[in-house]
């Protein structure tokens, strides 16, 4: 296989046209994928894990044979009936090597998500858990989302990733340094800043990467921290026909502050929006610091990361 095989996963479900717009064209540029996504829709299922249930693995190679176009590169399709950590999980501790041994990944992708992952929403999102997960196991991770529901063209969230993609693919090992995480945390993370440590700590999953495509770009990058935004009036309470009460959650609206360089105002100015994010909590001993984040957030003037150049 000429290129590395990549992983691909999601939380809108395998049927989702995100993910099948990610896998066409990832097939179409010579990728061999692995594909292990839920078979349900599972947004805003955060990290939510299955424990101790038997999950189907289902073989979905009819929407494989439809979307593989480039018959020369294996593409393998299944599904899960669980969560998206449950997916990764799943493929990485074991399920890669029973189902397809000879696909073991470089990289993981998630998405591509319908909707935006910016701000608090990665603490719910299911997108970008499943990539924390990967990286969690030494796995170096992306997630995607188109950051809107006005439309479901993927065209441009895609053509963005792939160029992330390719850019950590010129540094990555071809096997993940730290997968399965069997050193646990004997050898401490760098504290030092610079581009090699950054590409390193990406490479050993202790980061991940976050991004956000605009309802319609305007052909630039940028390299941006988390922003801030607000659910207000979020749940609906109904009365039920038995006389007991019912609560619906969903914001009827939402704020977004405007602060320059975060994720929400780049995408507002239709921007590609990259988020470096933290793997692991600051306080674990594998977390990055502050300033490690802030400068893999530097960006060049394509508003691309400068430790991806």
């Amino acid at each position: 296989m000429g290129k590395p095989v990549l992983f691909v996963t999601n939380d809108d479900g395998i049927e989702a046209p995100g993910i099948q717009a990610l896998i066409s064209e990832l097939n179409i540029q010579g990728f061999p994928l692995f594909v292990l996504a839920p078979s349900t829709e599972q947004s805003a299922t955060g990290m939510r894990i299955s424990v101790r249930k038997k999950l189907k693995v289902t073989n979905r190679q009819d929407i494989a044979d439809r979307l593989q176009s480039n018959q020369n590169v294996p593409l393998k399709m299944y599904s899960l009936e669980g969560s998206p950590c449950d997916c990764v999980i799943a493929a990485l501790d074991g399920g890669i090597k029973i189902l397809e041994p000879d696909l073991m990944p470089t990289i993981c992708i998630s998405g591509v998500n319908q909707g935006p992952n910016i701000s608090v929403d990665i603490m719910h999102s299911g997108t970008v858990s499943a990539a924390r997960e990967s990286a969690l196991y030494g796995l170096p991770s992306i997630a995607v989302s188109l950051a809107t529901y006005e439309h479901s063209n993927f065209e441009y969230s895609v053509k963005g990733a792939i160029k992330v993609l390719q850019s950590c693919l010129d540094f990555l090992p071809l096997v993940p340094s730290d997968f399965l995480r069997k050193n646990g945390s004997k050898f401490p993370i760098s504290s030092n800043s610079d581009s090699e440590s950054i590409r390193k700590n990406f490479a050993d999953g202790n980061i991940f990467l976050n991004l956000n495509a605009p309802v319609k770009w305007n052909g630039k990058f940028s390299t941006v921290s988390l922003g801030s935004r607000w659910y207000r009036n979020a749940i609906k309470s109904h009365e039920l026909d038995d006389g007991s009460m019912a609560f619906e959650v969903g914001a009827a609206e939402i704020i977004e502050e405007d602060i320059p360089n975060s994720d929400c105002f780049s995408v507002n100015l239709g921007e590609y929006a990259i988020s470096p994010l933290s793997s692991w909590p600051v306080n674990h001993p594998l977390g990055v610091s502050r300033d490690i984040l802030d400068a893999a957030t530097n960006s060049d003037e394509n508003g691309f990361p400068l430790w991806l150049n």
